[in-house]
């Protein structure tokens, strides 16, 4: 990645949130960052890799990105690391015991919600990691904040040696605003002292700093309570007062312009005595949060009346259109009429992109019958919708392996004949999934595992990983033979097949046969990720008409590139009735993968150019 060239001091920059807490982070001098890329997060890391002076990684999973950040905050340097909700989940193991060790140098974490989910298994509110390790969180409501914040939290936490939670959410991560920055402070290294009292948690050690993490709770809520940060804004409008925090407060500012607001800034520990001196000045108080009912129930829990997800949803963003209605009912005013509803529009459900090296993959899942199959996280999820319908679960990164375990071991009588298989991407199978691997061979598993390498973490834009040779930089770094690895777990070498996903019927070949044999079997597929670099595109294809017969094996395959043109209805000699697809392909999207040619019955699929002949990729 190229160096970003630091603007000056007092520059106003149009930055999202993500780019103004890497912005921030520099400044604050921050000499190690280290992150596990997840949407919304994902790009926080990218633009710090391109600052100088810092030394940025992506780790193989959240909590080892954690505890990178924690042994340079223990050397006494300033750390970073930064993930999405489901990554903290992951990394709340180190996070459980920082609390209570703390830190030298000051420690951010950042934490990206995905309130909405606009590309999530769950919706986590991550403002509950606060209240159970013990930790001050910054809530942000726009980019300056967040740029602001960030800088505010080094400083709160080389002050009570203290790691700081950063809480983002999709809306703040991604939109952009006007942002002024000003330059990188130096922040030296003091050191690490060694204190095995301290750094070393054995029950006895731990159990003497459980007091010393009390007494930091009280000198906590005394920093909120007197946090500019924690704000009242005056209204005219008494009747309902506002308790509101991140981006939840500009949908309150816009629905309620009138009425007073006490924005939360530093959200925990709340400021009791605070709210209960705002909430004398109103009639109601309402508590708009996104998304779990927290700050409400703590209020509630203090003896302080509020109204809050009684009224208000617990899912999704709180926007206008949401709190308006809510809060004319709890008035007893005429609810506004809802707006029309928004015109139809032709569906676009995701896809897998044009000459995915996973289509093939899941082209061949869905010919072959009598399976269940375990699915995992990543742009391979899409592998579960049409055409294909070819995956039966998704929990977890890296779950693919142990579900499929439990699935082999709880089978039904009526299921003993169903194969078992797991699905699971390189850089899921690095992040989490070589335990589960490891587990299935050690408990003698049944389980057929297909290993997509496409050399990037897909889902989130391409990023390097271990296993496609390149660090965050773009330098060579050493690359994971996955072959080799999954040998060294233990699957038997005549077990292990690496086979290229666009020749479909040696992946249906070897894919028959290794669901036949009970024992642990692992195909990998050796194809790039079409959206990076090391893809190399062939000719494209198009469609003869006068021989297309309509048999629509092609759509199958599931490439967007192929069009259906007309849907035409026959009767098969048998009498069935059957529907024929014909279709079109886009030249100018086709990379000449070569995938709906081979099951292409009448042949019908040939060259645009037919100077050039269809070749199969080879990388």
């Amino acid at each position: 990645m190229a160096a970003v060239m630091p603007a000056p001091a007092q520059s106003r920059l149009l930055l999202s949130g993500n780019e103004a807490v890497a912005r921030a982070v520099w400044e604050s001098g921050v000499r190690v960052a280290a992150a596990y890329p997840g949407t919304p997060s994902t790009e926080i890391l990218e633009e710090i890799s391109g600052y100088p002076d810092i030394y940025a990684e992506w780790s193989v999973n959240e909590k080892v990105s954690m505890e990178v950040a924690i042994g340079a905050a223990f050397a006494g340097s300033r750390s970073f690391c930064a993930m999405k909700h489901v990554g903290m989940n992951v990394a709340s193991d180190a996070l459980m015991t920082l609390t209570l060790t703390g830190v030298v140098g000051g420690m951010l974490i950042a934490v990206a919600d995905d309130v909405g989910l606009s590309s999530s298994q769950n919706e986590q509110d991550s403002r509950f990691w606060g209240r159970f390790a013990h930790l001050p969180v910054f809530e942000p409501a726009d980019s300056q904040e967040a740029y602001e914040m960030t800088r505010a939290a080094y400083e709160l936490s080389e002050r009570l040696q203290v790691p700081v939670i950063l809480r983002m959410t999709t809306r703040i991560c991604h939109v952009k605003a006007l942002v002024t920055v000003g330059e990188r402070g130096t922040h030296p290294a003091s050191g690490f002292k060694k204190d095995a009292a301290r750094w070393v948690m054995t029950p006895a050690g731990a159990g003497r700093r459980i007091p010393m993490m009390f007494e930091r709770d009280g000198k906590l809520r005394e920093e909120s309570e007197n946090s500019p940060w924690n704000r009242v804004e005056s209204g005219k409008d008494r009747r309902v007062g506002f308790v509101t925090s991140g981006p939840a407060y500009m949908h309150v500012r816009e629905s309620f312009p009138d009425a007073p607001v006490l924005k939360l800034g530093l959200s925990c520990p709340v400021p009791f005595e605070k709210v209960r001196a705002f909430a004398a000045t109103v009639e109601r108080l309402v508590v708009v949060e996104e998304v779990e009912g927290l700050v409400e129930t703590e209020l509630k829990a203090g003896g302080i009346d509020c109204h809050g997800k009684d009224i208000l949803p617990r899912q999704g963003e709180l926007a206008p259109n949401v709190l308006r209605p809510a809060v004319s009912a709890l008035l007893g005013e005429a609810v506004p009429e809802k707006l029309a509803p928004a015109s139809k529009v032709f569906p676009r459900p995701p896809t897998m992109c044009v000459a995915c090296p996973h289509l093939g993959v899941y082209y061949t899942l869905s010919q072959i019958k009598n399976v269940v199959i375990s699915g995992d996280i990543g742009c391979y999820t899409l592998g579960a919708g049409h055409p294909w319908n070819a995956l039966d679960t998704t929990i977890s990164m890296g779950a693919s392996m142990g579900i499929a375990l439990g699935l082999d071991k709880g089978r039904a009588e009526a299921d003993k004949d169903k194969r078992v298989l797991a699905v699971i991407g390189d850089s899921t199978f690095l992040h989490m999934g070589m335990q589960g691997l490891l587990d299935i061979v050690y408990n003698k598993g049944n389980v057929t595992i297909l290993l997509l390498d496409n050399r990037a973490v897909g889902m989130t834009g391409g990023q390097d990983n271990p296993g496609n040779g390149r660090d965050i930089y773009g330098n060579p770094a050493p690359r994971v033979d996955f072959a080799k690895l999954v040998e060294s777990l233990g699957v038997k070498p005549e077990r292990i097949h690496v086979v290229d996903p666009y020749q479909l019927p040696v992946l249906f070949k070897t894919l028959r046969e290794e669901i036949k044999i009970p024992e642990v079997s692992v195909i990998i597929t050796n194809q790039p990720c079409v959206l990076i670099d090391d893809y190399k595109k062939q000719p494209p294809l198009t469609v003869i008409d006068d021989k297309c017969t309509g048999c629509g094996n092609c759509v199958d395959v599931g490439c967007p590139a192929i069009h259906v043109m007309r849907r035409e209805k026959a009767i098969k000699p048998s009498g069935k009735e059957v529907e024929l697809q014909f279709v079109q392909i886009e030249t100018a999207a086709c990379t000449g993968c070569n995938l709906c040619v081979q099951p292409c019955a009448p042949d019908a699929i040939v060259p645009a150019d037919p100077s050039r002949p269809i070749a199969l990729i080879r990388h």
